[in-house]
């Protein structure tokens, strides 16, 4: 933890739905970019800053349901992955219908789904069965929404695998539901929140410390 400056701040942030300047368009953008596994810092960061200069910067599409409408073309020199784009738009479109629904802006319909989602099932959640959604994407948004949960991607993993093998501890790491539950008893144990634990593993394994300082 102490080699991830910035991280509780940060996280404090990421809980309180206030990621991105509190954008929810770029929150929904970050977790669908995600989802693709290039580098999160050098790859993902770079490109939804992007569409934030071009986009939410100008008026352009500033809620999830202009996002929805945002076709492929207009954004290819950004990201050039159809499938994520489709994540990115069909997520969007049922948040947005769920604030429409409960009379929520974006970022409360966000706070709204997560709040009611679990990890339990996760596939037959209206966005979990999205598809191009997976675990890893789910549990992303579900932190962004609030939830003070982690996810099961492979930096996380390895991480959080080595952290165990050191301890000598008897847990495993190896499935998706089995490195959650272990993140959850660690949490137990020291006294930091999942999502802490979750960011310092992608810090300890990058060089993301510094972007920390600036409102992602």
């Amino acid at each position: 933890m102490e080699l991830a400056p910035g991280l509780e701040e940060h996280c404090t942030r990421c809980l309180e739905t206030r990621r991105w300047n509190g954008s929810t368009v770029l929150m929904v953008l970050d977790a669908a970019f995600t989802s693709v596994g290039l580098n999160y810092f050098n790859v993902v960061v770079p490109r939804v800053l992007s569409f934030e200069d071009r986009f939410v910067e100008t008026g352009r599409v500033t809620t999830l349901s202009e996002l929805e409408e945002l076709r492929h073309n207009e954004v290819r020199d950004i990201w050039k992955n159809k499938r994520s784009w489709r994540v990115a738009r069909r997520v969007g479109g049922i948040l947005s219908r769920i604030g429409s629904e409960k009379g929520l802006d974006d970022r409360e319909a966000l706070r709204h789904w997560a709040r009611n989602s679990s990890v339990k099932g996760w596939s037959e959640n209206p966005i979990g069965s999205v598809n191009g959604v997976g675990i890893v994407t789910y549990q992303y948004l579900r932190m962004m929404g609030g939830v003070d949960t982690n996810m099961p991607d492979g930096v996380v993993r390895q991480v959080i695998r080595d952290i165990v093998e050191e301890g000598g501890a008897d847990l495993s790491v190896e499935g998706d539901f089995e490195l959650i539950e272990t993140i959850e008893l660690l949490s137990e144990i020291t006294g930091y929140r999942e999502v802490e634990i979750t960011w310092m593993t992608w810090l300890v394994q990058s060089e993301g410390g510094d972007i920390l300082t600036h409102p992602i």
